[in-house]
């Protein structure tokens, strides 16, 4: 399955894209990792040292024109194939393999967003990152989980054609749920109608009805264990609630699935 998680900034969308890719790796599949968000924060998240992420693909000027300006032409549609190799690095576990399963691989490609700047250079990694994340989603037969930012936007129409779910991250806030609703009525009117919406930090109520908020709806208590690591260690994988998370993961998981395959699905 190819899946989206998107939010407004700092609701934990990054962390429940490691969550969900972690045990998905502890459950023998092979999973690549997107990070398309500017914050560039889900190789921390997933545990690797800060001096162990790549350069963000959208910096690297060189690549960049070697890919876009072959030849000396502009190039719109840059032979990508090669890079998710080349770009890639290892994510370790974030704790042990369920018992009698080979782990899979996790891999993490950083490839930034491009932000208004304008300009000719902006253009260029802007059409490289659109190319590889197209090619990522549509051409790989693997697991890939990928960390956007508010919106859906910049994956394309042809893109969201091959996304199987969307995962909405909001806080129980106005501000984050009318973001949410706007995510899921951009990424609606894209052709991806198997959204979840996921109240991370949940207290308790219910959230208001807007338009284009999804639907089926779960939810992420406080999680203790986490507010007590982060101010010493931007790792979210590993906690005392992990048996909490591996749960949810599945059951996202099991009803984006089922969502797809037509069936009802989650609530």
């Amino acid at each position: 399955m190819k899946i989206a998680f998107a939010g407004k900034g700092g609701v934990g969308k990054t962390s429940l894209c490691a969550w969900v890719a972690d045990w998905l790796a502890r459950s023998g599949k092979n999973v690549w990792l997107v990070d398309a968000d500017t914050a560039l924060s889900l190789g921390q998240a997933s545990g690797l040292d800060a001096d162990a992420l790549p350069e963000p693909l959208v910096l690297r000027g060189d690549l960049v024109r070697e890919r876009i300006h072959e030849g000396g032409f502009l190039n719109l549609n840059p032979e990508v194939g090669d890079l998710p190799e080349e770009l890639a690095v290892d994510v370790p576990l974030g704790g042990e393999p369920l018992p009698g399963v080979e782990p899979g691989r996790k891999r993490l490609i950083v490839m930034g967003a491009v932000t208004n700047a304008g300009g000719g250079c902006a253009c260029d990694a802007n059409a490289l990152l659109k190319a590889l994340l197209a090619h990522i989603v549509m051409d790989r037969d693997e697991w890939v989980l990928v960390d956007l930012e508010a919106g859906v936007e910049h994956l394309g129409r042809g893109t969201v054609a091959h996304v199987d779910g969307l995962v909405v991250v909001s806080e129980p806030s106005m501000r984050s749920l009318r973001t949410g609703a706007e995510v899921g009525r951009m990424a609606a009117d894209l052709g991806l109608d198997n959204q979840v919406l996921v109240l991370n930090r949940y207290t308790g109520g219910e959230p208001p009805q807007l338009d284009g908020l999804p639907e089926w709806r779960m939810s992420v208590p406080v999680l203790d264990g986490l507010a007590e690591r982060q101010m010493t260690d931007a790792s979210v994988l590993g906690l005392p609630e992990s048996a909490l998370l591996d749960g949810l993961a599945r059951a996202l998981l099991d009803g984006l699935a089922a969502r797809e395959r037509g069936e009802t699905g989650g609530n």
